[in-house]
């Protein structure tokens, strides 16, 4: 490494896990003779210096002279994973507020800047093509920037590298000053336009949109001509996208932000390259996450994928229809036709067939011939839906191809209880052997409860459940839901509400007074919980005692103006249902649907709009602001909960103003 490494106190300084003392060795184990050991220590010095961003730590200006250090050195076998943590750096010294930004950064990166730009010329392309990746991904200005990448494109041969060139030269177009070749960086990327090359016309489009958002308008035949051409695959070996056609596909669709499905529907059209396929779905997926109007365009796109070749396409396909649900039922016969077909997702570890994605859309279209599959799902004889509920997050333009848990599919069906019931029971009424099966009837339990009194022909197997230490809290959210129904469960219930402390002893009181009996045991054991600091649970549940809990009326008031919402929104339901206070508790539960008109929505907002629709006429304010929801989809999750959280919250407020 040179002079200078053991010089500094490393030991003073800090990165994303405590003191930087480790640094120097790291650094000194990416300049060894092994690729695997300096491969290994690059990786773990990104994830001390960087890990996943949001700050530019205290150790990374004391590393970053030796970071080029290394990067220049030919003998250094990691010099491109060395610079990719330049690169990710320098783009979020820019991208974060300066008070996260490190004292010392901005001095040591116009030190570095010289070294960055040296790189152009490497005799190594992939090293060149790093080096302009950091200039496009830095802040310094265009003044700088500019004469160095005008001059490496004068002597550029190499077309990859050429591609992240024009990226570059376009990110250094918009940073102030932008100095005296600003007019010839711009004619020189307008030129790119008329290339033979379809890459360089695509990286020209880029780089010119980097200034101006509404370049891509009216170019879109060019794009999707490059995107959907072969040497599309040049773009694996840039270092500013590193990825192939759908990587390529889900960047460019992003110059088009809108609802027009236009440039979807050209990646949608038939292409010999499945990967080509998949790379159209998936920006489909991202555009119907985003917009409600394209649906009807892509939907018969859509149902023609149904019968491709490869597998991965048909379950992106059908999984997608699953998604827009009630809108693509009429296209319930062709889904069913992919029933039998068990052709599992590649690369995918949870076994998940293009017959499990047609299960869950014919669920979501309500059609009874999803009872079937369901029912040998039920009874574990077949895998694909999870065990347990996954969350994924709402990536603005990203959808995730993922289906729910079982029970989440179950939970919906509330018009096929009766046919669903029989598989439930029996699996209910089998002895869980691992902890596995007990996850599974819990998850069941919740189902059921969902399900309401309609599933109160499973009130004997809940009542066995509720003999058992590990399923008697699922059992009892079951009997709950089920109601006066269970009364059956009663007494158990109240015996295990004497034997437990805590939670679990409210529960138990709770599910007592839900299937019909006295409500004093969990009035004593839920008012004292009521003022805890993360009550959502209690709160629902002493709402349901109504008149009953008015005696808890001075606790809950207090938690009307608590930080959290979900606590303010609880509190407000349970002192109203307690109490019927609409001065107090309508305020506060029009505080978090509000800003519902703006787009903004969170998983708060629909108890919120339910609890309002329950109070009726008093909560007549809300339909001032309520009327006009904009028309992308309001959602918090990712998947297929962008379009079930949409659904949910826009039926919620049409009751609302209907009430």
């Amino acid at each position: 490494m040179g002079e200078g490494l053991d010089e500094v106190d490393w030991a003073a300084l800090r990165h994303n896990y405590g003191t930087a003392e480790d640094v120097p060795g790291l650094l000194r184990r990416c300049a060894g003779p092994e690729r695997a050991d300096a491969d290994e220590a690059a990786y773990e010095l990104e994830n001390l210096l960087f890990h996943q961003g949001g700050w530019i730590c205290p150790a990374a200006p004391a590393a970053l002279p030796f970071l080029l250090r290394l990067a220049a050195s030919p003998h250094v076998r990691c010099r491109t994973a060395v610079l990719d943590l330049v690169a990710m750096l320098a783009g979020e010294a820019g991208r974060v507020e300066e008070r996260f930004v490190t004292p010392g950064w901005a001095g040591a990166w116009d030190g570095a800047l010289p070294g960055v730009l040296g790189l152009l010329a490497d005799p190594d392309p992939e090293v060149r093509r790093a080096a302009a990746d950091i200039a496009g991904a830095c802040t310094s200005p265009g003044a700088v920037l500019l004469p160095a990448l005008l001059d490496r494109w004068r002597a550029e041969t190499d077309l990859v590298s050429r591609l992240d060139l024009a990226l570059a030269l376009g990110r250094a177009r918009t940073r102030e000053p932008v100095g005296e070749r600003y007019e010839e960086a711009g004619a020189l990327l307008h030129a790119q336009l008329d290339s033979p090359e379809p890459q360089l016309r695509l990286a020209a489009v880029h780089a010119l949109a980097a200034g101006d958002p509404g370049f891509a308008t009216g170019r879109r035949e060019m794009l999707l001509a490059a995107v959907r051409d072969p040497s599309v695959e040049l773009w694996r070996q840039s270092s500013t996208r590193e990825s192939g056609a759908q990587g390529v596909q889900a960047w460019t669709a992003r110059l088009f932000p809108g609802p027009s499905p236009a440039f979807t529907l050209g990646l949608l059209a038939d292409h010999p390259d499945a990967e080509q396929r998949v790379g159209g779905l998936a920006v489909a997926g991202g555009l119907l996450a985003q917009w409600r109007s394209p649906g009807a365009s892509l939907m018969p796109v859509l149902v023609g994928r149904l019968g491709d070749p490869e597998a991965e396409v048909r379950y992106r396909a059908v999984e997608l229809l699953a998604c827009l649900g009630p809108q693509a039922a009429g296209h319930a016969d062709a889904v069913a036709g992919l029933l039998g077909d068990g052709a599992a997702r590649p690369d995918v570890r949870t076994g998940e067939t293009v017959a499990d994605a047609a299960l869950w859309a014919l669920a979501r279209m309500n059609d009874p011939r999803c009872l079937p599959g369901l029912a040998a799902h039920i009874a574990g004889t077949r895998s694909g839906f999870a065990a347990n509920s996954a969350y994924h997050g709402g990536i603005h333009g990203w959808h995730w191809p993922v289906l729910p848990a079982l029970h989440e599919v179950l939970t919906r069906l509330t018009d096929h209880v009766a046919p669903l019931l029989p598989a439930v029971c029996d699996r209910l009424a089998a002895a869980p052997r691992t902890a596995a099966d007990t996850g599974v009837l819990t998850r069941l339990c919740d189902a059921v409860a969902a399900w309401g009194p309609a599933a109160a022909p499973a009130v004997p197997q809940l009542l066995d459940l509720l003999r058992s230490d590990e399923t008697w809290p699922a059992a009892a959210r079951a009997l709950a839901g089920i109601g006066p129904a269970a009364h059956a469960a009663r007494g158990p219930l109240l015996v295990r509400a004497d034997a437990t402390t805590g939670h679990h002893a409210a529960l138990a009181a709770w599910a007592h007074w839900q299937t019909g009996g006295d409500p004093a045991p969990a009035l004593r054991l839920l008012a004292p919980a009521a003022g805890h600091r993360f009550p959502r649970h209690t709160l629902r549940m002493l709402a349901d005692l109504g008149p009953h809990a008015a005696p808890c009326a001075d606790v809950l008031r207090p938690l009307l103006t608590a930080a959290d919402p979900w606590t303010s929104v609880e509190a407000a339901h349970a002192l109203w249902s307690a109490t019927g206070d609409t001065q107090t508790t309508v305020p506060a539960l029009l505080n978090a649907v509000r800003h519902l008109p703006e787009g903004t929505y969170l998983p708060v907002t629909l108890p919120a709009l339910r609890h309002l629709t329950r109070i009726g006429p008093p909560a007549r304010e809300a339909a001032r602001f309520l009327h006009d929801l904009p028309g992308h989809r309001l959602h918090h999750n990712g998947g297929w909960r962008a379009f079930t959280e949409d659904e949910d919250v826009r039926l919620a407020v049409a009751q609302l103003l209907a009430g």
